[in-house]
């Protein structure tokens, strides 16, 4: 069995994201979809000492435009900013500095197209994780449905017999199309758990950035990738004493 997930790249998607890579075999992604401005293709949340916080890619964009077309718009100084604002937020945090090198350099390179910048930061991402499974770009691959067809193709075109979707995915994907093709479909079962986070006065908030997760908890982040999803991290000589029974 090789399980598929497709999705569109986000900046610094949430934990779930990751999941679902996670228990995939390999990942594609959707290039050469529609952007969506109210979509989280250029913008994630991080937490603040006043609750939650938008950190948003200033973009390029006009109606009908693809995710790999969109430019970033060159005339706001958006890294700094968002470089910043994980300064001021984060640096207190228990494993902001195992990440803060790598995530300067990416962020202050001279980015010009927002998939390239979502692509970099999901590898330096997957690593982080340690989730090694191959991308492959949906632009590359001998695709010309839409919908559901769309998915199957892609799942086709990488000899892939199961898709693996998420909840949403059941809202609009047909079904017996995918069954007509031999294709499975799969549901990610993900329920976002809970974890340290910074500033406690304004509660846990669930669903932030994946940065949030890492800078939190670190390497033990790679705990909440399992299916199903610990409720919370386990010490590390708790874990070290389950795998040694």
């Amino acid at each position: 069995m090789t399980i598929a997930a497709i999705h569109q790249t986000q900046y610094f998607p949430y934990l779930g994201f990751f999941h679902k890579l996670a228990q995939a075999d390999i990942f594609v992604v959707m290039d050469n979809v529609e952007f969506l401005r109210r979509g989280l293709q250029h913008r994630n949340k991080i937490k603040t000492a006043q609750g939650d916080q938008w950190l948003t890619v200033p973009v390029l964009h006009r109606q009908k435009q693809l995710i790999n077309e969109v430019k970033i718009n060159p005339d706001f100084p958006w890294a700094r900013k968002h470089w910043g604002a994980l300064c001021t937020n984060y640096s207190p945090a228990p494993y902001f500095d195992l990440y803060a090198d790598d995530l300067q350099e990416i962020l202050f390179q001279d980015w010009k197209s927002l998939h390239e910048l979502n692509l970099t930061l999901l590898i330096w991402t997957m690593r982080a994780l340690s989730i090694d499974i191959p991308i492959v770009q949906l632009s590359e691959l001998p695709v010309t449905g839409q919908k559901s067809q769309r998915l199957i193709e892609a799942c086709q075109a990488i000899n892939a017999d199961t898709y693996l979707s998420g909840i949403g995915g059941k809202n609009y994907m047909n079904l017996d199309e995918f069954e007509a093709a031999n294709i499975k479909v799969i549901w990610q079962n993900f329920t976002p758990p809970i974890y340290p986070q910074l500033f406690s006065d304004v509660g846990f908030i669930p669903n932030l950035s994946i940065l949030d997760v890492l800078f939190c908890c670190g390497p033990d982040s790679c705990q909440f990738l399992a299916d199903p999803v610990p409720a919370s991290l386990k010490p590390l000589t708790e874990l070290a004493l389950s795998h040694a029974g």
